[in-house]
């Protein structure tokens, strides 16, 4: 199943930036087991290109295991007209267990950058064509009170990383993406993400 949006918004700069920085276009792969927010995850980076005005697509790929198997999903985010969703060199791969490590870290672009939660990944890639980094998302999760929000740290790792979008982009994102019934995590999510954005 793949989906195709575009939105117009508005957003400001992430810490540290201009308000005129150009935001990178996204070109990416999400994956881990089922139940760790990967789908959350790339949902909220396309909300955050739709937030922006920008042309987004997601494929999530998920067998019958689904919750404890692998799962991954596939986002696209540019200033220019999408013509597929499918995604088979990343420049951004973002894996947390091993898995989906050892399954997609050889399919990462030349150049690319590469997120890892080393909470869950003992491994470390011998690639030196790659910008690999190890965040011990899982464990700063639960050191934190954030249990269940690893994926989110992660997210605020890439916008450190990436620049791909702004930080109130993200909290607005988080607020829609959050369901009425969860809106009292919407603020552990961007604590999640700050986290995240500092390590």
């Amino acid at each position: 199943m793949k989906y195709c949006y575009r939105r117009d918004a508005e957003g400001g700069a992430p810490y540290g930036k201009d308000e005129n920085y150009n935001m990178k276009e996204i070109n990416a792969r999400f994956a881990g087991f089922g139940g760790q927010g990967i789908l959350f995850l790339s949902k909220l980076v396309a909300y955050c290109g739709i937030i922006d005005g920008r042309e987004v697509s997601t494929m999530p790929s998920y067998g019958p295991e689904m919750r404890g198997g692998t799962v991954n999903s596939s986002v696209r985010v540019s200033d220019t007209q999408i013509y597929s969703p499918i995604v088979d060199s990343p420049e951004l791969l973002v894996v947390m267990n091993l898995p989906s490590y050892l399954k997609f870290i050889d399919t990462a672009a030349p150049g690319g950058t590469v997120v890892i939660d080393s909470s869950l990944v003992s491994e470390k890639t011998s690639r030196t064509d790659i910008d690999a980094h190890y965040i011990p998302a899982t464990a700063l999760a639960n050191e934190n009170g954030l249990q269940g929000l690893a994926n989110i740290i992660m997210l605020g790792k890439i916008l450190a990383l990436t620049g791909f979008t702004t930080f109130e982009t993200v909290e607005k994102a988080i607020k829609k993406a959050v369901p009425p019934s969860k809106s009292h995590l919407i603020e552990k999510n961007i604590e999640a993400v700050n986290l995240g954005y500092r390590m």
